[in-house]
């Protein structure tokens, strides 16, 4: 039996184009996406997206989208997840075109997150491969980590798992030919012109340059994630006993990752 409602058109599985390169198809049964022809790491999408995305969940929570359950914003990528039973797909994706070719939205504005990172030798197993590359130094490679001004781009893989952009060109780098088999919590990653920082003991094929104390998600709290996508990040050097005293704090549940909101006075680099 089809319980598609009773306006939703033959054509719900239709590839629709939008403007920009941009286009809207079906996600399996329960999503659509709009997909965005550009670089992943290029910042003006990903203000498009975040500012689109923004507006789909005010749409969202002001019950103006019946039939949708999430908006989830990707690299260049928007995604509506679906309740199939009673969602129109036709007018959704129509919608999404139609937002694809409208004037920007202008994203909320960014947080900004300065978060300590230790590169101590013992956390930064692939920064030796990340220097070879690049004919740094160990030294410049935490260095010029340190000097970007991350976005970030998207949250995924793991939950809170953020995908920071875009990285400086010295340190790219390809994912490992081999992943680690287990990779720590607040391990801090390069690969694919992008920086990371797992926030769960995880299998993973990022270079890991250093260790960062500062929890990135907790399953008790209102707002899990600590991060958002569209979030400004930036790291600072901090020694092994800093570390070892953020990361006691962290485990004892007297670290508050708001603490590294816009306190870039309070974190100078070691």
């Amino acid at each position: 039996m089809d319980n598609a409602p009773q306006n939703q058109t033959p054509t719900r599985d239709r590839t629709a184009t939008a403007g920009l390169g941009a286009r809207v198809a079906p996600l399996g049964d329960s999503a659509l996406t709009l997909a965005v022809a550009a670089d992943p790491v290029d910042e003006a999408t990903g203000r498009r997206i975040l500012g689109l995305a923004r507006k789909l969940r005010d749409d969202l929570t002001a019950g103006r989208l019946p039939g949708v359950t999430d908006v989830v914003s990707g690299f260049a990528s928007l995604t509506l997840c679906l309740d199939p039973a009673t969602a129109d797909r036709a007018r959704l994706s129509a919608r999404l075109a139609g937002l694809a070719e409208a004037a920007p939205e202008s994203p909320a504005p960014s947080r900004r997150w300065v978060l300590p990172v230790c590169y101590d030798a013992e956390f930064a197993p692939d920064i030796d491969r990340v220097a070879a590359r690049g004919g740094l130094a160990f030294e410049d490679v935490a260095a010029i980590h340190r000097a970007c001004r991350f976005r970030v781009l998207a949250l995924g893989f793991l939950p809170g798992f953020p995908y920071l952009g875009p990285l400086d060109a010295r340190l790219a780098v390809p994912r490992r030919e081999t992943p680690h088999t287990r990779v720590a919590a607040g391990a801090v990653g390069v690969a694919m012109g992008m920086s990371c920082v797992y926030p769960w003991p995880s299998p993973g094929g990022w270079n890991l340059i250093g260790r960062c104390p500062v929890p990135l998600f907790d399953s008790r709290a209102a707002v899990p994630n600590t991060l958002e996508a569209g979030d400004r990040v930036r790291f600072v050097a901090v020694d092994r006993a800093a570390y070892e005293d953020l990361k006691a704090a962290a485990e004892s549940g007297r670290l508050d990752p708001t603490e590294f909101r816009d306190r870039e006075a309070a974190w100078p680099d070691a």
